[in-house]
């Protein structure tokens, strides 16, 4: 993608030399736009250097090559971090006094701002307004968290992580160049939907616990695609990585529920399913928990130096508790990441799993040390009741989840049919 990185002057710019470097790795072409003031904090040759492109600063700069438009014309999303209190009250305004002003005013492209600022700057009545103004116009807001402040201070105004930011605006824009045809535009529209996402975590002791991999991404991807295609949607969701329900937690369509162990998931799927027409299970739910969960922190002193034993058992099968307890007309669908044994196909290991979950359809993806986990593509194949393959599809989180919806869309199509 072509990101525009507009810097402002804030004393948080040398966190937006991690975010232009994370964006860079990640395969992007990265432009650095920093006003006057940011190259007080963070020189032109760093942004260069890391950027691997020139930077300009004046709307009076490259003139032929029209800069103070073009860059925002040719983005396919520009990030603004930090984004000064300033800076938005300019953008809420449609200031467009320096090059980040005419930048932002000449694209059709997501915008992506990470307020940083004191707290009592970002509290104020005038950035309480100027943000909700900005929102409403579809700006997407990242943070800002609470923590420690210059100067000493603490409280909200600390700028999100340039991880958080880099994963959230990727998603952001991922979705946003996702077409939505005339023919699904609203094909939901009516449906209750109930998602879950994330890793479920069993706490061994207060410190520590069992997990897993899941950044969730691909569940919020399921939940945005519902909501857009006119589900009301319900999203349970376990552990997450930062920035991946930013999206979906200002979508109005999108409840949000937040839980943390196996049990919690069980209860709150339940709890939402009942009223549900579509279940989809996104969620890697722990197969295990520890029998005894300690008090206090478990060490070595109190373990003797002898090493660890952990006695682990089976936690409740959700998806399978919930296909028992489904009603009629209802649809379910599973998900499955697999790493098949040597000599057996990923097919034959997801057509046995669907037929013992009962689902109406499964969606299976291999994954690996490096493969699905964490990563912004993947690769779903969708295997019906009887365990037959019905389809596959790859790309973007957001492709495979339109390519979900398009599935279940044709179960609901042939159970139709068949009445």
């Amino acid at each position: 993608m072509f990101i525009v990185v507009a810097v402002t002057g804030g004393i948080a710019a040398y966190k937006s030399v991690h975010l232009v470097r994370l964006l860079i790795k990640d395969g992007h072409d990265v432009h650095v736009v920093p006003t006057e003031d940011a190259l007080r904090f963070v020189g032109l040759p760093t942004w260069e250097a890391i950027s691997r492109n020139p930077v300009t600063v004046s709307v009076h700069d490259d003139v032929a090559q029209v800069r103070h438009v073009s860059l925002g014309q040719r983005a396919d999303l520009i990030v603004v971090a930090p984004a000064t209190a300033n800076t938005l009250a300019k953008m809420a305004a449609g200031i467009a006094d320096n090059l980040v002003g005419t930048t932002l005013l000449a694209t059709r492209a997501p915008v992506v701002v990470a307020p940083a600022m004191h707290t009592e700057m970002w509290q104020h009545p005038a950035t309480v307004a100027n943000v909700a103004t900005l929102r409403a116009r579809g700006v997407h807001v990242i943070g800002p968290e609470s923590g420690e402040l210059t100067g000493g201070d603490s409280g909200a105004g600390r700028m999100s992580e340039p991880e958080a930011i880099a994963a959230a605006a990727v998603v952001i824009a991922s979705a946003a160049a996702m077409p939505v045809s005339d023919e699904h535009a609203q094909d939901l529209a009516g449906l209750r939907v109930v998602v879950s996402t994330g890793g479920t975590r069993e706490p061994l002791d207060p410190v520590r616990y069992l997990g897993n991999r899941s950044s969730g991404r691909q569940g919020a991807a399921v939940a945005l695609a519902a909501a857009d295609r006119g589900a009301e949607v319900t999203l349970v969701a376990a552990h997450v990585d930062d920035g991946v329900l930013a999206e979906a937690s200002r979508h109005p369509a999108i409840e949000i529920q937040r839980v943390g162990t196996t049990s919690e998931l069980a209860v709150a799927m339940r709890r939402s399913a009942s009223a549900a027409d579509v279940v989809v299970m996104v969620a890697a739910v722990a197969d295990y928990r520890p029998a005894d969960m300690a008090d206090r922190k478990i060490t070595k002193d109190s373990v003797g130096g002898s090493g660890l034993t952990l006695h682990l058992v089976e936690t409740e099968d959700v998806l399978a508790e919930l296909v028992a307890e489904r009603r009629s007309g209802q649809i379910f669908v599973g998900f499955a990441a697999e790493t098949p044994a040597e000599g057996e196909s990923l097919v034959e290991r997801a057509a046995r799993k669907a037929r013992r979950k009962g689902v109406d359809l499964l969606a299976v993806n291999e994954v690996g040390w490096h493969q699905a986990f964490e990563a912004e593509d993947n690769t779903l194949m969708f295997l019906d009741a009887a365990g037959e393959v019905t389809g596959q599809v790859s790309g973007t989180k957001r492709t495979t989840a339109e390519g979900l919806w398009d599935a279940v869309a044709a179960t609901r199509r042939n159970r139709d049919e068949e009445k």
